[in-house]
């Protein structure tokens, strides 16, 4: 797999509470030298990139991040004024509480709300995979497919652990023929990127896939 290809399934992120502006600016140029996917960013950045940037880069955000459980009215008012200020994709978490307290149908019903304010851009679904007893990830499968959203992401990279394997392997049995899987959080190496994607992920949430990508090529393989 070229670097190219592996960079066209990176979501280049950059969540830290602390960012500021030349970080975020950094990532977006080295996002739009290297065609990565997108770049994930706080939403109190989408109009400054957007209004420097333009259609020269895809602006992904984050929505009730990284705890999920603020209410669904405050999640759709974060996803409108994303989308107003020019993010085409939205990764929000679900309420971990809601799952934790068997509301399946609830969780369900808040990513249809958020997908019905998204329309034709991308909606991905974090479930935050390291709370989640193997039956409630069925269950978020099923929610995330059933609420028409467009993927099911494994992990903030802010909980307890990040993307396995063992749990993309679930989701590809579980989740419907339209959804797509990301992966999110502990994504190390290139070899790890390669892993990922070969196993059927259409995208890797990190902030390091680009340094990774630059130590390989110094390293001559």
């Amino acid at each position: 797999m070229t670097n190219s290809e592996i960079l066209k399934h990176v979501d280049h992120t950059l969540l830290k509470a602390f960012a500021t502006w030349d970080d975020i600016q950094k990532i977006c140029e080295d996002a739009i030298e290297y065609e990565t996917a997108s770049v994930c960013i706080p939403s109190c950045y989408i109009s400054r990139i957007h209004e420097k940037y333009g259609d020269k880069i895809n602006i992904c955000t984050v929505v009730g991040f990284p705890l999920g459980y603020s209410e669904t009215v405050a999640k759709l008012a974060e996803t409108k004024k994303a989308l107003e200020d020019g993010a085409n994709e939205i990764d929000m978490v679900i309420n971990i509480t809601d799952v934790k307290n068997g509301l399946y149908e609830k969780v369900t019903e808040e990513i249809a709300t958020l997908k019905e304010a998204v329309g034709d851009k991308i909606l991905k679904v974090i479930i935050e995979t390291c709370y989640l007893t193997e039956d409630e990830k069925i269950e978020m499968c099923k929610a995330v497919t059933k609420a028409g959203a467009d993927f099911i992401k494994t992990s903030t990279g802010f909980g307890t652990g990040g993307a396995t394997i063992e749990d993309v392997k679930l989701f590809k049995k579980y989740i419907g023929k339209n959804v797509k899987i990301k992966a999110a959080g502990g994504v190390k190496s290139v070899a790890d990127l390669e892993m990922f994607i070969k196993e059927g992920c259409e995208r890797i949430g990190t902030s390091s896939a680009i340094n990774m990508i630059k130590g390989k090529e110094t390293l001559g393989y």
